[in-house]
């Protein structure tokens, strides 16, 4: 099959779309005709190397796939040949604590797809069975790749970690990415009210587009300023965190007491300073996040089944052309996901 591998970390031209063994299936797994991949910024993570993470190496990056069964496991029942289906991209042993109680995102064996083993910049990918979900009806293919990391880590942020409520303010930061747009549709889904932070105008007009009450430019506005004249003085209830050093001090000052932020990413490192008498006088909460479980990807999307929420796709590559795209969202030009056809 073809696939985009790379055999060694570096920038974007370690990316080769060249020749790959088309993956074997076991008794419990199905096999992908991918017809669409959405690019994370994981993959460029991965692509130029982790602290402390070992990637097997050739490997093929891609968390979100969607396309059709050409083949399943002897085991498996429950799917047919032929069906629409998207990767729910966490898979984990299924047999542990964690994930007996359905919390399988917490479990000591769980690996995302396009991470720690190969994803879906390629032809065909190979999946366990119950991390093929039928793509809701409507869905594109590219629309149904767009779906799944980004809306299953807001709904875990929102939903299961910060338990955002309705009328609740909340303070969306990098409400442009991929994960931002899925937060300001489901925080709106959810009753609260959203201000939203972007990098140029054209950007906030779409953060608007989809819901956001309020915008600010980080690069230009004062955050905490406009987020304490926004609220009356008070602050917000919940910040939705990702970037890291660059905006953490921030995201903390912009809190109400008793606020709550809630974490998943550090796309500008992983260290930032934090005035602990800050948390502690205003009884502030930290919430780490990671990924969630099949069973609220499974919310996710029934609300996309009621037409509640929506895909939002930037541009769209070929295969061969994933250097160009890994390339593109570097550059921050993209609002909403960017896709890879093969």
């Amino acid at each position: 099959m073809k696939a985009v591998r790379f055999h060694q970390h570096g920038g974007a031209e370690v990316l080769k779309y060249e020749e790959a063994p088309e993956p074997k299936i076991g008794p419990n797994d199905v096999l992908i005709r991918v017809k669409a991949c959405a690019l994370n910024h994981l993959d460029i993570w991965v692509r130029q190397g982790l602290p402390f993470v070992k990637i097997p190496l050739p490997h093929i990056s891609g968390n979100d796939a969607a396309g059709e069964i050409v083949e399943k496991g002897e085991a498996v029942a429950h799917l047919r040949k032929g069906e629409r289906v998207l990767v729910a991209p966490g898979i984990s042993c299924g047999r542990c604590e964690m994930c007996l109680q359905g919390l399988d995102n917490s479990c000591d064996l769980y690996q995302l797809v396009g991470y720690q083993i190969d994803g879906g910049y390629a032809e065909y990918v190979k999946v366990p069975a119950v991390n093929a979900l039928p793509i809701p009806t409507g869905l594109t293919f590219e629309e149904a790749a767009s779906v799944p990391l980004v809306f299953l880590t807001a709904w875990h942020m929102l939903v299961t970690r910060a338990k955002l409520k309705p009328f609740e303010k909340v303070l969306i930061i990098g409400g442009g990415s991929g994960v931002g747009i899925a937060a300001i549709q489901l925080a709106k889904l959810l009753g609260a009210q959203v201000i939203t932070t972007a990098g140029s105008e054209e950007k906030l007009q779409k953060c608007r587009g989809l819901g956001a009450d309020e915008t600010l430019n980080h690069y230009t506005d004062d955050i905490v300023k406009e987020a304490k004249a926004w609220t009356g003085g008070r602050g917000v209830d919940v910040v939705f965190e990702h970037v890291g050093p660059a905006t953490w001090e921030k995201s903390i000052r912009s809190l109400a007491k008793n606020g709550r932020l809630v974490t998943c990413g550090a796309t500008t490192g992983p260290e930032a300073t934090l005035d602990i008498r800050w948390v502690f006088s205003r009884k502030i909460s930290i919430l780490g996040s990671y990924m969630g479980a099949k069973s609220e990807l499974l919310e996710v999307l029934k609300r996309f089944e009621e037409k509640r929420l929506r895909a939002v796709v930037d541009k769209i590559f070929p295969l061969q052309e994933a250097a160009s795209a890994q390339k593109y969202m570097e550059d921050k030009k993209q609002f909403g996901k960017i896709l890879l056809i093969p």
